[in-house]
């Protein structure tokens, strides 16, 4: 407890979309548990104000603030009222992320701008909005979440073009900002999200959720939480010294292959 004392976090996507706990909320979570005080971003104020509500009654931080961070002004409005509540910040958490259902031939341009935008526009915009401020309080952690989807092709299913391709970029988008601004004291780095049991692939069904089970080395289910350490942990001092990384938190997904049994 205590690893993040001291530090203002914005986390956007934070709510979760359903029940349960998704990367977003076990993160925002996590991070007042560790002594943050959190700046929890959505589009839906009733779900922000709720896991402001679930927060505060165990003693932690928090402040649900409604924006979609695709749009400069909003993102700047985000980042200016973590400053005016806290008097600093520290930490920005990048965790807006969802797919699209097309290939090249079947996907419409405004299917995969819709895509783009809520997965990379809202990361960059979050960026634009915050590193002025994390330059200012002496500088910060950035993370930024990706997907297994962006790092290697996926046999056995189709449609995920636009949601690949933009985290794809995501890997690229952190190692400039890493670069860009380290002399400023300001990390960068890609949480590689593997198939973690979340609200938003509820829908899959005990099927679907077995087959993701099965699919990675350590033949467990991740959640959301197993994320969330990892957050923590690179957003903390104990990380000072790490910058431009995309971590995998997959299970042994993109590393490990299994011979068939």
């Amino acid at each position: 407890m205590g690893r993040l004392s001291g530090k203002v976090a914005i986390v956007t996507g934070a709510a979760s979309r359903g029940e349960g706990v998704g990367n977003g909320a076990a993160t925002a979570i996590l991070f007042a548990r560790e002594g943050a005080k959190v700046v929890l971003v959505n589009r839906d104020a009733a779900r922000g104000q709720a896991l402001e509500a679930q927060i505060r009654a165990e003693g932690g931080e928090a402040s649900a603030f409604a924006a979609d961070v695709t749009r400069e002004d909003e993102a700047e409005a985000m980042a200016a009222f973590a400053v005016e509540r806290y008097g600093r910040l520290d930490i920005l958490h990048n965790n807006i992320g969802f797919g699209s259902s097309g290939t090249p031939e079947t996907l419409s341009l405004a299917e995969w701008n819709r895509v783009f935008e809520g997965n990379l526009t809202s990361v960059f915009m979050a960026c634009k909005a915050c590193l002025p401020r994390m330059k200012a309080s002496g500088g910060g952690a950035i993370n930024n979440v990706s997907s297994t989807a962006g790092a290697m092709g996926l046999s056995g299913t189709t449609g995920g073009l636009a949601y690949a391709t933009a985290k794809a970029g995501m890997h690229g988008f952190t190692l400039s900002v890493a670069a860009d601004y380290a002399l400023d004291g300001i990390r960068a780095n890609t949480l590689v999200v593997g198939t973690v049991y979340t609200p938003l692939v509820a829908h899959l069904g005990e099927e679907g959720r077995e087959r993701r089970r099965k699919a990675v080395a350590l033949q467990t289910e991740g959640t959301g939480w197993d994320v969330a350490y990892a957050a923590v942990f690179l957003a903390s001092d104990e990380a000072r010294w790490i910058t431009g990384v995309a971590l995998p938190i997959d299970g042994g997904f993109l590393a490990i292959r299994q011979w068939p049994r």
